[in-house]
């Protein structure tokens, strides 16, 4: 046999293994869905993808959580998998990636935009007027320089929420009166106008699996969620410059 027929034979032949690994993976994930889901007793799997390590299957359930499951879906192992050799959180850096975002589709036009300095630094942040840690990271914000933030209205904790979020919104300066209210407690004035920017930015929190106040986004897509000081997030917004 020649050469050429040699290695037109083994690439062949590499071909069809290829294909078998890669159905008999397809099975595989298939079995874990379907067990998951037989165990939970509802569609409730988003993806099952097999990682490199311990021949464990990720489950990304649809409510965000991550389990890992064995080949054959028998069981669930709920908890963090770390790497012994480098000490590294393998599953919360895969949640970390997991809720990253594409931080050029967010709608900034359905957000109060402020300006720092020259605002060089963006910042997106998911806030419900009436969260505590929103007031805390308010005053952490209000000291920092040379950044934009984007804050979105975000009412998820009463209908009081709502009625705060419709009325800052529909306010003439919405960054005074989101700033009066959330720095000094100063009640926004009654106020109405089309308030559908409101309504579009819960079915977008819910979109991306905000479950709650405050939420922030670096513009490299990372995500934070709840108070941060000022000083961490300083870090945060440096580590963005530096990539």
């Amino acid at each position: 046999m020649s050469f050429f027929a040699k290695r037109t034979a083994v690439l062949a032949v590499a071909t069809v293994l290829g294909l078998v690994a890669s159905l008999s993976a397809s099975a595989s994930e298939e079995a874990v869905r379907k067990n998951m889901e037989a165990f939970i007793g509802a569609p409730a799997v988003e993806s099952v993808t097999k990682t490199p390590y311990g021949g464990l299957y990720e489950v990304l359930l649809k409510n965000g959580q991550l389990v890992y499951s064995d080949e054959k879906g028998s069981f669930i192992v709920d908890g963090s998998v770390i790497d012994m050799k480098t000490r590294r959180d393998v599953t919360q850096a895969r949640l970390n990636e997991l809720a990253a975002i594409d931080f050029s589709t967010l709608p900034l036009d359905q957000a109060i935009k402020q300006v720092r300095g020259k605002g060089t630094r963006v910042i997106a942040s998911f806030e419900d007027p009436n969260c505590g840690y929103c007031k805390r990271l308010a005053k952490e914000l209000a000291g920092m320089d040379d950044v934009t933030i984007y804050t979105f209205l975000y009412p998820i904790l009463s209908p009081d929420s709502t009625s705060k979020s419709n009325n800052i919104w529909c306010a003439k300066d919405r960054a005074n009166a989101w700033n009066g209210w959330i720095l000094d407690g100063k009640v926004p004035a009654n106020a109405d106008c089309d308030v559908n920017a409101v309504v579009k930015n819960v079915e977008l929190g819910q979109k991306l699996r905000i479950t709650g106040t405050p939420t922030l986004f670096l513009a490299d897509g990372r995500r934070i969620g709840g108070f941060v000081p000022a000083t961490e997030l300083e870090k945060a917004l440096a580590d963005v410059k530096a990539k």
